[in-house]
């Protein structure tokens, strides 16, 4: 029935669900996972091989692979299954297939592993989905199959005050939910000009330019926030930290690495490109809540004394960086953006990945309570700093490549509208956001110091062991990527390049 490629990664995964549920121990259900996983990665692998091909070949649509199937045509609703991509999804299926890789590795021992891997399987299919979709009803409908999951997640499998964390992530998600299905709802309505048929087709509505100004300032608001609140935006992140430390590993390695990713990836494509003029005009007030974000994350993660606590709360101020650049408006800015989102989904993967497997041979997660590590497992512990060397800007890691193309696009628009007495507030804020690159570098070399140096706090630890043979996969398939980024960051720039040019987002990049 479906040729386009981009369907069956939710096939796959659909397999995959239906292959663990038919599994009769714990070695059928790895099996599945892992050849599931795999499969996936390959899939990945094909389609960003035959966009290039086809990019480098002439072909210029906005998106590629396009395909669009009526799914529930009664009324006026005119719902389609439509997907198709650019650089930007291209990267976010990557990046997704493999952290479900790494997860499913980091998962090796979870206790309960049907119901565990039935559940991590079907935020994956929203995840998948949500990136492939253009059509606004279906994306939703994604978006929410991504972020039922967690509740049970946690709730069943977490840690610590999991029940409490669960409840204010879900309850805080969806709320966030709301908005977005009411600005939506909005877009939807003023979909097409009078007297035409209305769409939930992205493509459409944005050659149809339909919305008035007047409305763009009303859904601007509804969307961004809506999306914002999954990407940790001050004041809707609380949820984030509590959410992350209660998390069991391979949870947070896919929430944090991806699932945050739909927050900033439907800013984008929503909000930003539907209303570009709203965006314009109000970037200013989510220019100041991003700005929080990410020095307020940055100094929180100082004074937090639990892993999951620290990385959760830098990974507020990372991907508070994302939406920030997002609202530049700018190619540059916007390309680091993505960057960043690839960088950052990929590191702090591997911080909770390496988080998870210390704790399950320490049994701690306060930083207090360790030291010495470097000598019991120095495996583990190489792997740590070099996700913390990544994650505080190291050059040659993916963490400088992403922050430093935000700052330069930042740097370059605040300067042009201070120049052309737009005021100076980009400028203002760009210097702030600056200034995380000390304060992470601050909680990195201290948590560095902490855990891995220093006398030995429990004899006990002694006598522990390092990495095993899946999580040195897991870990060292995570650390291949965050390298591959940072040392060849022009094939990432190229993949992104049509997605930014003004050809093929002249609704935003135009009006500059």
């Amino acid at each position: 029935m479906f040729s386009n490629i981009l369907i069956y990664f939710v096939l796959v995964l659909l397999v995959m669900f239906a292959g663990v549920a038919l599994s009769r121990d714990i070695k059928q259900i790895r099996a599945v996972a892992v050849t599931g996983s795999v499969i996936l990665i390959a899939m990945s692998v094909y389609l960003l091989v035959d966009f290039l091909h086809l990019r480098h070949a002439g072909v210029d649509d906005e998106m590629l692979f396009y395909g669009s199937w009526s799914w529930f045509a009664a009324g006026n609703f005119h719902i389609n299954l439509t997907v198709g991509v650019d650089g930007v999804s291209v990267a976010m299926i990557l990046l997704s297939s493999i952290i479900v890789f790494a997860g499913s590795f980091a998962s090796w021992t979870i206790e309960q592993p049907k119901a565990f891997f039935l559940w991590l399987i079907l935020l994956s299919v929203g995840v998948f989905g949500f990136f492939i979709s253009l059509d606004l009803f279906t994306m939703f409908m994604f978006y929410e199959v991504a972020l039922i999951p967690m509740y049970l997640l946690i709730g069943v499998w977490g840690s610590g005050n999991k029940n409490y964390s669960a409840m204010k992530l879900t309850l805080m998600l969806m709320g966030g939910s709301a908005f977005l299905m009411l600005g939506l709802i909005g877009i939807y309505y003023h979909s097409a000009p009078e007297g035409q048929p209305l769409t939930w087709n992205l493509l459409e509505i944005a050659r149809n330019g339909s919305i008035s100004h007047g409305w763009q300032t009303f859904l601007f608001p509804m969307t961004f926030v809506g999306f914002g609140v999954l990407g940790a935006m001050f004041p809707f992140h609380t949820w984030s930290p509590d959410g992350h430390a209660s998390a069991p590993t391979a949870v947070s390695m896919l929430h944090a690495g991806v699932l945050m990713k739909l927050g900033g990836y439907g800013c984008f494509r929503v909000a930003m490109y539907l209303m570009p003029q709203a965006a314009q005009e109000l970037a200013w007030i989510f220019l100041i809540l991003t700005g929080i974000s990410v020095v307020y994350g940055a100094f929180s993660a100082c004074v937090q004394t639990d892993l999951k606590y620290i990385n959760a709360y830098s990974s507020v101020s990372h991907c508070g960086l994302v939406l920030f650049a997002l609202l530049m408006l700018n190619t540059t800015a916007m390309t680091g953006a993505v960057m960043q989102m690839l960088s950052h989904g990929l590191m702090t993967a591997l911080f909770f990945a390496l988080i998870g497997m210390i704790y399950g041979r320490t049994h701690t997660r306060d930083i207090r309570q360790m030291g010495g590590l470097m000598k019991i497992m120095p495996y583990l512990a190489v792997c740590y700093v070099i996700a913390g060397m990544a994650s505080l800007g190291l050059p040659g890691l993916s963490g400088f490549v992403a922050e430093m193309t935000i700052f330069v696009g930042s740097f370059q628009q605040g300067m042009l509208d201070f120049i052309h007495g737009a005021g100076s507030l980009r400028l203002v804020f760009t210097i702030i956001a600056c200034c995380s690159i000390v304060i992470t570098a601050v909680y990195i070399l201290r948590v560095v110091g902490k855990l891995l140096f220093g006398p030995v706090q429990d004899k006990h630890h002694l006598e522990l062991t390092d990495a095993t043979w899946w999580e040195r996969i897991a870990t060292a398939s995570l650390i291949i990527c965050v390298a591959a980024i940072g040392c060849f960051p022009n094939f990432f720039e190229h993949l992104l390049r049509d997605t930014f040019s003004p050809e093929t987002f002249h609704a935003i990049i135009s009006n500059f």
